[in-house]
């Protein structure tokens, strides 16, 4: 080993804390990288794999009624591949030991066999056996949440008909990975299930033997997906259809495709924070190792050493620190990439996760790392390599201290001796002062990111259910039924207050665009279901007109005062347009609103309604309950309570975890940048300090000059990092808004308080480790004369 080489090991074991702290912003980085990146290819490898083996289709449909030889015109379609026609049918269920309400969706399936598209993925059990009809296949979240296995038994409401149910095996579809029961905006596999019959007892019990009210079909390779969904839409008019779409308008799926968006949008946020700083922490400790050796530089070129061989000796001490950062980081990250897919394996109901690692990604991460330092520590790098041996052979210039800005202001009276040095220190090299504090802004800032994600969550669920949706129950019909129904819902016990609403399936157009969504018609000024405008106040709703969401409005680039056409997708399909009266504020879904009057003049259809959302008595809701079960018309009931501690439970673990990684990571950025910028600045002063203690100075007194600037630095990064992270998480905001979704950007104070309190954390314990070097400072070596 040559002596360069002995050198540079010496080097790194001399700094090794410093090196370590450095490593660890590495390791962010590069865990960070990979776990976003490997989840991200999981998720979609897993779901190609899920949607390929068990034939997912492309486009689906859903009718009133229609017999199976329609089937053979669908299937000539141009472009069509594959057909598969269904029974399905909403029914209310009654699970023993629980007194909840409980509906399920129950799809047909063909004789021995797992279906043609969107195939039963049989978890364990077994298919239904001939002459066997009360034989059902029951989700596995359903399952799990009641803890039924096969042999159980299920009541159910079957088209008015009470029926006993026996479970013979756990199943899941790629048609369901995201379960969402009908009137619900979150999955809860305690109040809804998907379940599977042989087609056969399910057709006769609702009359559609030799008909069906639900089709999927596949494509051929090229085939024009939009033609396709035309025809199909002209040939099921007819028969009752609602509007066909394709796949990537199917709900499940497209949780799951914003969820890949999101994992794309961090894989880019935060890596390039973590890289950012650690270039800054390197440059910043080469320049200061540079500084310090420059006799070692003068000595090395003296003995034959070329530029470029102390170019390469620096080099290669920023590298092994990168290196060991990149290793660390490669198994941080396949670890928390494996922890954040198997979280998404529950959350989406996929029976299995592929997890997949791309040499790609490690490469590209290792190449990110490599390639940031050694731009950072370039100049540094540079400059030693090319100093001249006669000139390092010199001390550094001595600094040039100039008045600072409170002594031109004549305020220095205010301050103490040691306090003015400090300042002057700060003041001397603002560039050095300035990346200090930014650098523990960005850990400040990115540590809101977890904070925010749970806030803004918090604050979807309070407007929407708290402010605008306040029913306890949403009770769902079978279909459009007069509104005189609403007596007997108001009529049970317990029932206090009841509200009808109207929902059409419509297409909606203005100019060139059009969205597909439904129009919703509620009472004018209603007290369980209240429109909120940009400012949380509640909207009345007028007699003439549409109000749209606000995001659908931008979607459709449309501003009241416009007219909006209406295609309505079922019953007469009327086409009308409506002018555009005002938009409204939701975070969940996009929908249209009218006054349910003027909707049913609309659709010349007299007093109709599909469902109605109830406020009931505590004290009677389990009456309630098996009241709505007992009648034929109601598909489904919703309890609003329950749906959201179901959205809770579902969400809390993923939300949780990326929590833990943002404040683990943001901590390494204020460990890293505040440790090594005292060790810096300790070995800098390092014979100023020794001097003051020689002089006289208490070792308090000395540790306040060093550790009061880092303070006063990070003082003023923190408001600088908080601000810097409200910007990030309206960044992240801003990515995540989908017609599914809105993220609010609201921001708490805990979330301000626990960004600054790590970041004070941090600073306490590095000036702890650096209070135990304050106490072996030289005060020998500084009374010899330095040469």
């Amino acid at each position: 080993m040559r002596a360069i080489d002995k050198k540079l090991w010496r080097e790194l074991w001399a700094m090794r804390m410093q090196a370590l702290a450095i490593a660890m912003v590495i390791v962010s980085g590069v865990g960070i990288f990979i776990m976003s990146l490997s989840t991200l290819d999981s998720l979609f490898q897993t779901r190609e794999n899920y949607y390929r083996d068990h034939h997912f289709a492309h486009v689906f449909a859903s009718l009133k009624r229609a017999p199976l030889a329609v089937a053979k015109r669908i299937e000539a379609i141009p472009g069509v591949d594959k057909v598969e026609t269904r029974v399905v049918a909403y029914v209310n269920l009654d699970v023993e030991g629980f007194d909840g309400p409980v509906s399920g969706h129950l799809l047909s399936l063909p004789d021995h066999s797992r279906g043609l598209l969107n195939q039963l993925y049989l978890r364990n059990g077994r298919l239904f056996e001939p002459g066997h009809d009360n034989e059902i296949i029951i989700s596995e979240e359903f399952a799990n949440a009641h803890g039924l296995q096969s042999g159980d038994k299920l009541h159910a409401t079957i088209n008015g008909r009470r029926k006993a149910l026996t479970v013979v095996g756990h199943g899941l579809s790629p048609e369901y990975i995201y379960q969402i029961a009908p009137g619900a905006m979150f999955p809860d596999y305690k109040r809804y299930g998907v379940m599977w019959m042989a087609r056969k007892p399910l057709a006769s019990a609702y009359d559609m033997s030799g008909a069906f009210n639900n089709v999927s079909l596949t494509l051929t390779q090229g085939a024009n997906e939009q033609d396709v969904i035309d025809r199909l839409d002209d040939i099921l008019k007819d028969y009752g259809g609602i509007g066909a779409y394709a796949r990537k308008d199917q709900l499940s799926n497209r949780f799951l495709s914003e969820e890949l968006k999101q994992q794309k949008t961090i894989a880019t946020i935060f890596p390039i924070i973590f890289f950012g700083v650690a270039a800054f922490l390197l440059n910043v400790v080469v320049s200061r190792l540079i500084s310090l050796q420059r006799e070692q530089i003068a000595g090395l070129k003296a003995f034959g050493y070329s530029d470029f061989d102390v170019g390469l000796h620096y080099t290669k001490l920023v590298l092994m620190i990168v290196s060991l950062g990149i290793v660390i980081g490669i198994v941080a990250g396949i670890k928390m990439g494996q922890g954040m897919s198997n979280i998404y394996m529950t959350l989406y109901s996929l029976p299995f996760m592929t997890y997949v690692l791309k040499p790609q990604v490690i490469v590209t991460a290792a190449l990110i790392s490599m390639s940031v330092a050694v731009l950072g520590t370039l100049y540094a790098v540079r400059s030693a390599a090319r100093l001249p041996p006669a000139q390092a052979m010199r001390p550094e210039p001595p600094a040039i201290y100039h008045s600072t800005l409170v002594e031109k202001l004549g305020l220095q009276h205010w301050f103490s001796q040691p306090s003015r040095m400090i300042l002057r220190h700060i003041e001397r090299r603002p560039l050095k002062s300035l990346l200090t504090t930014l650098g523990i802004s960005m850990a400040c800032g990115t540590m809101m990111t977890g904070g925010f994600q749970e806030g803004a969550i918090n604050h979807m669920v309070e407007v929407q259910f708290g402010m605008s949706r306040t029913g306890d129950l949403t009770v769902i019909y079978t279909e459009p039924t007069s509104a005189r129904s609403l007596y007997s819902l108001q009529s049970l016990q317990g029932v206090e207050h009841a509200e009808a609403f109207r929902y059409v399936p419509v297409n909606l157009r203005f100019e060139h665009r059009s969205y597909r969504t439904a129009v919703s018609g509620i009472p004018p000024r209603g007290e369980l279901m209240r429109l909120l405008d940009a400012n949380l106040t509640i909207i009345d709703v007028p007699e003439h007109g549409v109000i749209l969401t606000d995001y659908l409005a931008e979607l459709l680039q449309i501003r009241p005062g416009d007219m909006l056409t209406l295609e309505v997708l079922e019953g007469q399909r009327p086409t009308v347009q409506v002018p555009v009266v005002g938009t409204a504020k939701e975070y969940l879904g996009v929908s249209a609103y009218m006054q349910r009057s003027s909707l049913n003049r609309l659709l010349k259809e007299g007093e109709a309604i599909t469902g109605a959302w109830l406020s009931v008595d505590d004290r009677y809701q389990k009456e309630v309950y098996a009241e709505l079960k007992g009648m034929p018309r109601i598909a489904g009931v919703v309890e609003q309570k329950s749906a959201i501690r179901a959205f809770y439970d579902t969400i809390a673990e993923s939300v949780l975890f990326f929590t833990f990684i943002s404040t683990l990571l943001g901590g390494s950025i204020a460990f890293g940048v505040i440790y090594n910028s005292m060790r810096i600045a300790l070995s800098e002063r390092n014979r100023e300090l020794a001097s003051l203690r020689v002089l006289g100075f208490q070792r308090g007194e000395v540790a306040y000059i060093l550790l009061g600037e880092l303070a006063l630095l990070t003082l003023v990064a923190i408001p600088l990092g908080l601000l810097l992270g409200y910007g990030l998480c309206a960044f992240m905001a801003f990515q995540f808004d989908t017609d599914l979704y809105r993220i609010p950007l609201v921001l708490g104070i805990n979330v301000y308080a626990f960004a600054a309190l790590v970041v004070i954390a941090s600073s306490i314990i590095s000036a702890i480790m650096i209070w135990r070097n304050l106490a072996h400072l030289d005060m020998v070596a500084v009374l010899k004369t330095k040469e």
